[in-house]
């Protein structure tokens, strides 16, 4: 047996076989041939995501709500967040806004332990806490991409698609009729 073959018993065995070092032996019984190594994955779906920051070592996410877009950048702090330049308290008076754009910290529990910069613009308040809140996720993912599945599992890595339907010729409104007269 010039070739040593790699067995996978459990998830430590997986995460050494991933990083290059061999598998401890498996103890083989007498008279039984000893399992098949599973088949080597190649390609996407084999690499583990790995950690994506910049030169500052910030993660950077664009997340999208409605009409709003927002540029969100995330490093290591003690959880102040600015929007626009301004503290998010005063940007979002609204608790319930400041709630939805803290409730990936509580998800990952990670409350207070990042430091965010956002700008955002096009929208309304409400589209803006939303997309704030679709850019944090993404970017903690990539500081942390293990992370990813607690984040994703709450549902907000995915865009909400949902926007203003377009006014269309002869209506009032997207759908609206004008007022009919008898008369």
């Amino acid at each position: 047996m010039a070739d040593e073959q790699n067995t996978v018993s459990d998830l430590a065995d997986l995460k050494n076989l991933a990083a290059g070092a061999p598998a401890a032996a498996a103890p083989a019984v007498e008279g039984e041939e000893a399992p098949a190594a599973p088949p080597v994955r190649t390609g996407p779906a084999a690499v583990l995501r790995e950690k994506e920051v910049d030169a500052q070592g910030r993660a950077y996410a664009t997340g999208r709500r409605k009409d709003a877009v927002a540029r969100v950048w995330l490093k290591p702090g003690t959880g102040k967040i600015v929007v626009n330049g301004r503290d998010q308290e005063v940007y979002f008076a609204r608790p319930t806004l400041r709630l939805v754009i803290n409730q990936v910290f509580d998800v990952a529990e990670r409350a207070g332990q990042y430091d965010i910069v956002a700008t955002v613009k096009g929208g309304g308040l409400s589209g803006q806490a939303g997309a704030v809140r679709h850019g944090i996720s993404q970017a903690l993912a990539k500081f942390e991409p293990e992370l990813r599945s607690a984040v994703k599992a709450a549902g907000f890595l995915t865009r909400d698609p949902r926007v203003v339907e377009r006014k269309k010729y002869g209506r009032a409104k997207a759908r609206r009729s004008f007022q009919f007269s008898k008369r």
